[in-house]
């Protein structure tokens, strides 16, 4: 967030009177001090990995000179540095070194520390020089907290007290409630339900009441599912060249049947993973297993299988580390990974687990199982029985029908005659030749092969309409009734094993075609825990089950962190896809370890713990930013206040959906097209495709539900930052640039919204302007509407009202923008002038804006 130049004017004269005590806090355009008592893990790894490990760090293949810096034995081994003399020790006289052949970091690797880095490694080393295990991979150690208060609330007041600061006060219950709406089921609230919380402020429980409604919403699923989707990359297309649509619909909606039931977070891990594999497999838990397929593939014709099965190994690998273990695990795809103990070893064995995967690696794309309702499963299981009677009445005619095709090939091998044409139930043209041809040869032959005996009969009962007109009938009718059926049922790719796995094969520098290196076999990263399972070939269960268990480090810490962030804008450690030596220490390390081991302890229960957050006083202080806290703590990393930031994509469509009385907030179901520019798919080939927007209530739809093109991702989402999930995504951008106020100002969704929510106003709302703009902003933002704006609207109205009383066809083809009904001609500008400031006000960032 930027701050006003007066702002951060104010709070550097404020310098002076404010009492620190020393920490690890940032203060705008200063360096924080040298700690008195350097720690490793905090103060010099994120040194040493950032400026030295490319070159000693654990990527044996590119290590300089021997040295490890990241080994404490090492690096003593080869004299880097003499604990408790720092000025002797070689590593500081090499970057205190004027001369350029023996600096270090060297100059062509454009690294250069700065004054403060090098008093942290002198201060260090005078100390002894003591390695620390990097945090991550340390088991997760829950701090002690009173059982009398909120957890969150004791450590965070804790660390704050250390650093002299104080928490901010409540936000305001209207902030509160909209807050609570935005981040636990991604809508707003009506007026009357802001009214309601904000006019009965001491029922003291009104608080927690609210929490568990919007926990209990089935809309909670969908917010959080939508945070998910992005990290599995979920989209509707295969990605790679003809990006050619896939069904994978069902499994977004069985992520929102996840958490909406509060599934716990290992079995939602399991059945992703290894839904398949389960004892107790079902449709859920196979639907699940959608997740192995989210992956980019391809069907181009001069595709390379063995790059491409390469590639997917590759993903599927990466996707285990940004989801659970939150490593960069891609890196070692060619070398060790020059800053983590992940090595290319690591990667393969990895990959390994993924080998049993039943897959066409250059193959049309499946069509996938059907996914059933309890009412489907009972029809279609009706179809199966009507159809298996059918053709056992048929069968059993088979007697009188042998008689019959006897006499007919008597009578046509005696008659020289043309073969009469196929019945219509054929697959093809060319199979009617090629069965016609058999069934000639087969005639004429002295000795019928078995394939010529089948043929013929085949030919011969699809001809043999009479007299067995009845019977045949009755069996077509059956099958197309029951194949009509099964193909209108929602079908979902997922996951089969097979025991014929791809050899595995660790390939030097990555390379595909290079296939000299040893075949590997499914195991876990070395440097993480080891469960004992020696005697047997590693699964895919096996993976999934090592991830969630209590001894392993990073997967409760990696989920809680995505967690924090989610409702407080920052991650507590902010590289969410790395908490590798590249990521950065978390600011409040005893705090993700209690979040992370309580959410273990809970029987890894999501509600649980968003609960835990939500009900926090530090989750409901204000969002206000003192010049104080402008000036030590601008990014909010030490949380004595919320932070504000803006929606997500969809959020913000919702939202105007919402409020103009469009929304189709039914939950589920098949991805939908919102309005697209004309042309934008033109170079979307092989082969060429139109995009048609949705013409019903799919139009209406919330954003998740969005069709996920990821070479062309839709430009309204596009434009908030949507990621293209081509890749797992932990953590969206939130970029500031004008294409978004246009978008929110022209994009026909909006201007639809903004003309619905124009006739609600003047339809719903009072009879006088002022009422009716103070009637609109309630709607929007659920308070009034202060005087300044007022006038700023009123005027706009006017402006607008002159305009198209002027050019009454503006304002018809203003309002015919979007599929909802246009109102009849006499309104056409009273209408249209309102549009506009409903426009305004969908436009607001206040709006847009999770404060």
């Amino acid at each position: 967030m930027l701050y006003p130049i007066a702002i951060r004017i104010g709070a550097a004269m404020l310098m002076g009177a404010i009492s620190l005590q020393p920490s690890p806090l940032f203060v705008l355009g200063q360096a924080p001090p040298v700690p008195d008592r350097v720690e490793f893990n905090r103060d010099v790894r994120p040194i040493l990995s950032d400026a030295c490990f490319y070159c000693h760090g654990p990527d044996a293949s590119h290590r300089q000179a021997g040295l490890r810096l990241d080994d404490r034995e090492d690096a003593m081994a080869h004299q880097a540095f003499t604990p408790g003399n720092a000025i002797d020790s070689l590593l500081i006289q090499r970057i205190e070194s004027d001369d350029s052949d023996a600096i270090m970091p060297p100059p062509e690797s454009n690294k250069k520390l700065t004054p403060r880095q090098k008093e942290v490694l002198k201060r260090w080393i005078a100390q002894g020089a003591e390695y620390q295990n990097h945090w991550s991979y340390d088991p997760i150690r829950r701090p002690e907290v009173p059982d009398t208060e909120n957890a969150i609330d004791f450590l965070v007041r804790k660390r704050l007290n250390g650093l002299g600061l104080k928490p901010s006060p409540e936000a305001d219950r209207r902030t509160l409630i909209r807050r609570l709406y935005s981040d636990l089921i991604g809508l707003p609230p009506t007026p009357d339900a802001v009214n309601a919380f904000v006019d009965n402020p001491f029922e003291e429980d009104r608080y927690e009441r609210l929490v568990e409604g919007l926990l209990s919403d089935e809309h909670y699923g969908e917010q959080m599912a939508m945070h998910w989707l992005d990290a599995v990359r979920f989209a509707d297309t295969i990605g790679y060249h003809s990006d050619n649509p896939r069904n994978v619909w069902p499994y977004r909606d069985y992520v929102i049947r996840s958490f909406n039931s509060n599934k716990s977070f290992d079995r939602f891990t399991i059945e992703q993973i290894a839904g398949d594999l389960l004892p107790d497999a079902d449709q859920e838990t196979r639907v699940g297993s959608c997740f192995n397929r989210l992956l980019l593939t391809t069907e181009e014709g001069g595709a390379q299988p063995k790059d491409y099965e390469s590639r997917m190994l590759a993903d599927r690998v990466r996707a285990i580390g940004t989801i659970w273990l939150g490593q960069t695990t891609g890196c070692a795809q060619c070398h060790d990974h020059k800053f983590d103990p992940f090595t290319a070893r690591d990667f393969y064995s990895l990959g390994a687990f993924f080998a049993d995967i039943q897959e066409g690696i250059i193959a049309p794309r499946e069509e996938g199982m059907a996914v059933m309702s309890v009412e489907q499963r009972s029809r279609l299981k009706q179809l199966d029985e009507a159809l298996a009677d059918a053709r056992k009445q048929f069968d059993a005619i088979a007697t009188q029908l042998e008689d019959a095709q006897k006499a007919w090939e008597k009578e046509i091998t005696e008659a020289t005659v043309i073969l009469p044409e196929l019945a219509p139930d054929a697959s093809s043209d060319e199979a009617q030749k090629k069965l016609a041809k058999s069934v000639a040869e087969g005639l004429r032959a002295s000795h019928r092969t078995s394939q010529q005996i089948q043929d013929i009969q085949k030919y011969y009962r699809s001809l043999a309409v009479a007299p067995f007109a009845d019977e045949r009938s009755r069996w077509q009718q059956a099958e197309k009734e029951r194949n009509d059926f099964y193909r209108g049922l929602p079908k979902c790719i997922v996951t089969k094993s097979t025991d014929k796995k791809r050899p595995v094969r660790l390939l030097p520098r990555g390379n595909w075609m290079d296939e000299s290196g040893e075949l590997v076999q499914p195991a876990f990263p070395a440097y993480l825990p080891q469960p004992d399972l020696r005697g047997r070939t590693l699964t895919r269960l096996d993976l999934a089950q090592w991830l969630v268990s209590s001894e392993h480090p990073l997967t409760a810490r990696v989920i809680m962190n995505r967690l924090w962030k989610q409702f407080f804008g920052m991650g507590l450690s902010k590289v969410l896809d790395d908490l590798g030596a590249q990521g950065e220490l978390p600011v409040h390390p005893e705090l993700l370890d209690f979040l992370a081991s309580e959410f273990i302890a809970s029987g890894w229960d999501m509600k649980h713990m968003v609960r835990l957050i939500v009900s926090s006083k530090t989750y409901r202080q204000v969002a206000t930013v003192t010049p104080e806290l402008a000036l030590i703590d601008p990014y909010n990393r030490e949380h004595a206040r919320q932070s504000a930031f803006r929606g997500e994509a969809e959020i913000i469509r919702d939202y105007a959906l919402k409020v103009s009385g469009l929304l189709d907030d039914r939950i589920g179901g098949p991805s939908v097209k919102p309005y697209q520019p004309d042309r934008y798919w033109e170079n979307l080939n092989f082969p060429p495709r139109t995009y048609v927007a949705d013409t019903q209530e799919g139009q209406y739809r919330r954003g998740l539900y969005a069709w996920w093109q990821r070479t062309y991702l839709h430009p309204s989402l596009l434009a908030f930052d949507a990621p293209s999930r081509e890749e797992c995504c932990a953590e969206r951008v939130r970029s500031n640039i004008p294409q978004q106020a246009l978008v929110l100002l022209n994009d026909p969704t909006y201007v639809e919204a903004a003309r619905a929510l124009a006739a609600r106003i003047l339809r719903e709302g009072p009879r006088s302007k002022r009422e009716r703009i103070q009637w609109g902003m309630r709607e929007v933002l659920q308070r009034p509407a202060r005087d300044e704006e007022v006038e700023t609207l009123l005027e706009l109205l006017s402006k607008h009202e002159e305009r198209y009383e002027a050019s009454p066809d503006a304002a018809k083809a203003l309002l015919q923008v979007g599929l909802s009904s246009t109102p009849s001609e006499e309104t056409w500008i009273e209408l249209a002038a309102w549009t506009h400031v409903a426009r305004v006000l969908l436009n607001l960032h206040e709006t847009i804006t999770r404060s």
